[in-house]
């Protein structure tokens, strides 16, 4: 419920902010398939000038007029995620631009740095995985360091493949 509020409270913002002419809208996972259909189409079709949206519109939203994305809070999400959602703007003529708004005093800024270098989601997601850590292969912990005594996941990664080659499946 907290990404409804935020959003609601955040159009509300953005309203009293604003010039009046700017047609606003929100969008949020819990409203109806219809809606957000009905608003979407809207702002393809040039009658809404902002949209203001949960991550809902991480996939399966394309709309090539859209050329300017902000994500607030930036630092709360996934190199991947964020890659994703960079993704949604960008695709029609106009030169595009999504910033990233790190409100954490600039501790997440060596992660969001990689997403101004390149585009390619693979390079993202190594460059991720050097930074937080492979997590548990085994395990629960999805970031953090392995405790390995030997090897190291990243130097012998050519290794590891290959070891996981040999063995019979």
């Amino acid at each position: 419920l907290e990404g409804v509020q935020n959003v609601t409270a955040y159009t509300q913002m953005l309203s009293r902010l604003l010039p009046s002419d700017i047609r606003m809208e929100k969008l949020h996972g819990r409203m109806r398939s219809e809606e957000k259909d009905r608003i979407m189409e809207n702002f393809a079709a040039h009658h809404i000038d902002v949209l203001i949206s949960t991550t809902v519109i991480e996939v399966g939203i394309n709309v090539p007029n859209a050329s300017v994305m902000m994500i607030e809070d930036a630092q709360r999400f996934g190199l991947a995620q964020l890659h994703q959602l960079r993704g949604r703007v960008g695709r029609g003529e106009e030169q595009s631009f999504c910033i990233f708004v790190d409100t954490s005093g600039g501790k997440a800024s060596k992660r969001l740095e990689i997403l101004g270098k390149t585009n390619d989601g693979f390079e993202i997601a190594e460059e991720d995985l050097k930074l937080r850590g492979p997590g548990e292969l085994f395990g629960l912990r999805q970031s953090g360091e392995l405790s390995f005594q030997i090897a190291d996941i990243y130097r012998d990664a050519d290794l590891l493949f290959l070891a996981k080659n040999l063995l019979p499946c």
